[in-house]
């Protein structure tokens, strides 16, 4: 399930009406898809390997097709994080950065978990952890970051709707402080 909180709020929600309302205004998407029971094999393993993540890749094609169809997007890969990963400390560093894409930025969270964080109109920010069978899609321009909790574990496919996935364009803004559990 997933959970929100505002930032220097000591207590997580689990309201997903209340979360809805309050990320409507951003246009940002919060879907459930069951992670298919083929990609099971594929879902303890810290690390894969290239044949294995396409493996993995084509168990979870039913969603992928669904959102060809619906959204038109074109490609996908997948992203695996894991304590041991020898670059996780930089690419946390690198995403936990209040950005915006050109482009939208879509995920599937097939294990694991992590905390995305945004930036509302009024300036609020609040922090939505999601987990596997999460799926989300943050419209193009829309202020936000995305960064590990406590596991520093996720498997998540990103999907495009072009060739060449996105680039961050970083905001000057200040990300207030979220209390970690």
């Amino acid at each position: 399930m997933k959970s929100w909180q505002w930032g220097n709020a000591a207590e997580l929600s689990t309201d997903g009406a209340q979360l809805a309302a309050q990320l409507a205004p951003l246009g940002v998407r919060l879907r459930a898809y069951p992670v298919a029971s083929a990609a099971a094999p594929w879902l303890a393993p810290a690390q894969l390997d290239a044949s294995e993540q396409e493996r993995l890749l084509s168990a979870l094609d039913g969603v992928f097709q669904e959102l060809q169809r619906e959204r038109g997007y074109q490609d996908r890969d997948l992203v695996i994080l894991y304590p041991e990963h020898p670059l996780l400390a930089e690419l946390d560093a690198k995403f936990c950065r209040i950005h915006i894409h050109e482009d939208e930025e879509v995920r599937y969270i097939v294990d694991g978990e992590g905390v995305f964080g945004f930036v509302l109109p009024d300036g609020r920010q609040l922090e939505v952890t999601i987990s596997a069978g999460d799926y989300i899609d943050i419209p193009a321009g829309v202020e936000h970051w995305f960064r590990l909790n406590g596991l520093q574990r996720i498997k998540a496919v990103r999907y495009f709707s072009a060739r060449g996935g996105w680039v961050p364009v970083y905001q000057e803004r200040s990300m207030q402080e979220f209390p970690r559990p």
